[in-house]
């Protein structure tokens, strides 16, 4: 016993009062700053999580459709209506999204209206009403390139290049001051340009502007590029900054074919005598455009016996054209008009043995023929701003020039041929 209790001695002796006193403090909780505790929310007060449907819009579908078949009621349709940007969901197109955002009880907390893939408009309520905000969405951009070589038309050959027809019509207009596509193509002609395409989230959404281009037409290669003005103008010109397009167009309609040249001797086919013809006849289907070739001002704009429906448009002091036999007026005399601009259509009004164009083309007073007369440049690159267009088109032209030359097929990078999902021969 008297051992038992000298052990016990022994072990108090061994811890300190001051040591088990500070033990014990260590081993009460200690506080811990407010500010550091988590927040406690209550849980009537945490926002649920909406749920959501979908409608596709159909030929048709009005705002209330929509609603309907999402089953909220007419009273949703009204409140997001009357909201400042209600407006805008009255004109609906086939193939637009809605997507509703219903909370808990059955109300309607979010709208999206998805337009596009890059353009949404969200409206979130806001008590009673409604507040809205555009979404865009940027896409990535970038260079592709194709190459081909004219077998039989221009169309045909783009095709078998991979190209849209987009593209072959901006290829076409781009070179139509100095090429006729339709008389001038030979087989073996060959043409390269490097374009932009578009992507969303790794998908190709479309095909942009071509950005450089070559068409070798009869051993003669022209080249053009695509720039951005500092008054933001765009246009495409030669590597030396001349403008690709003509103060006018070689030809003021895109379908035809000629079924009469400019013959000063020619036998009139109605009257069977002989009576020169001073313009160009292009036959082409009734309603098919006509354009002005440049621009200007229309100086007559009527009906007679023998020119049928006709337009003439003055171009400054030197020049005017002539637009005979229109199956129908789309300008008035004295109206400024642009190149490019539909002035009527394709008829066979007056003296006339079918749906045609009678084109003529004056200098000076002077009939000449419009297929041959030299066209006046339009205005080139100001010598002030040369530099900066050198500095931002010479790029593009060395890519175009590299692509070509280091690359049997169609893509002029590596990430461009990744996305381009198909080659076109070079040969």
């Amino acid at each position: 016993m008297a051992s038992a209790i000298g052990c016990c001695l022994l072990v108090l002796a061994l811890y300190p009062v001051s040591d088990a006193k500070a033990n014990r403090q260590l081993a009460e909780p200690v506080a811990i700053p407010v500010a550091a505790q988590p927040l406690a929310i209550p849980a009537e007060e945490i926002e649920p999580a909406l749920v959501w449907t979908e409608q596709r819009v159909s030929s048709g579908d009005s705002l209330s459709t929509l609603f309907s078949r999402a089953e909220l009621t007419a009273i949703d349709v009204y409140q997001v209506s009357a909201s400042q940007d209600g407006k805008l969901l009255r004109n609906l197109y086939p193939d637009e999204l809605f997507r509703f955002g219903v909370d808990s009880t059955g109300q309607l907390q979010e709208l999206h209206h998805i337009q596009s893939k890059l353009v949404s408009r969200v409206f979130t309520r806001d008590g009673e009403s409604y507040s809205s905000e555009q979404r865009v969405r940027e896409p990535d951009t970038l260079l592709n390139y194709r190459e081909g070589v004219i077998k039989d038309s221009l169309y045909m050959s783009g095709l078998e290049a991979d190209l849209p027809d987009k593209l072959i019509m901006e290829l076409a207009n781009i070179f139509a001051w100095d090429i006729d596509f339709v008389f001038d193509i030979r087989k073996e002609d060959s043409f390269s340009l490097l374009y932009e395409e578009q992507f969303l989230d790794g998908e190709k959404l479309s095909v942009g502007n071509i950005i450089a281009a070559t068409f070798t037409n009869r051993d003669k290669t022209y080249q053009a590029v695509r720039y951005t003005n500092d008054q933001g103008e765009t246009n495409y010109y030669t590597p030396e900054g001349l403008s690709m397009r003509k103060a006018f167009l070689r030809t003021p309609l895109d379908i035809f074919r000629i079924s009469s040249g400019f013959n000063l001797k020619r036998k009139h086919p109605i009257h069977k005598k002989i009576k020169a013809h001073r313009g160009v006849d292009y036959a082409a289907p009734r309603g098919t455009p006509v354009y002005s070739a440049g621009d200007g001002k229309v100086i007559a704009a009527g009906y007679s016996k023998a020119n049928g429906n006709y337009v003439f448009v003055q171009h400054g002091q030197t020049y005017i054209t002539k637009y005979l036999h229109l199956n129908k007026k789309k300008v008035r005399k004295g109206q400024s008009v642009r190149q490019k601009q539909l002035i009527g259509t394709v008829g066979s009004t007056g003296y006339a043995t079918g749906p045609h164009l009678h084109y003529e083309f004056l200098v000076n007073g002077v009939h000449r023929n419009p297929r041959t007369v030299k066209l006046p440049q339009a205005n080139p690159i100001p010598k002030a701003e040369l530099a900066a267009f050198q500095t931002a088109t010479q790029p593009m032209l060395r890519q175009l020039a590299q692509s070509g030359g280091t690359s049997s097929f169609a893509g002029s990078s590596d990430a461009t041929d990744k996305n381009s999902g198909g080659t076109s021969s070079a040969n």
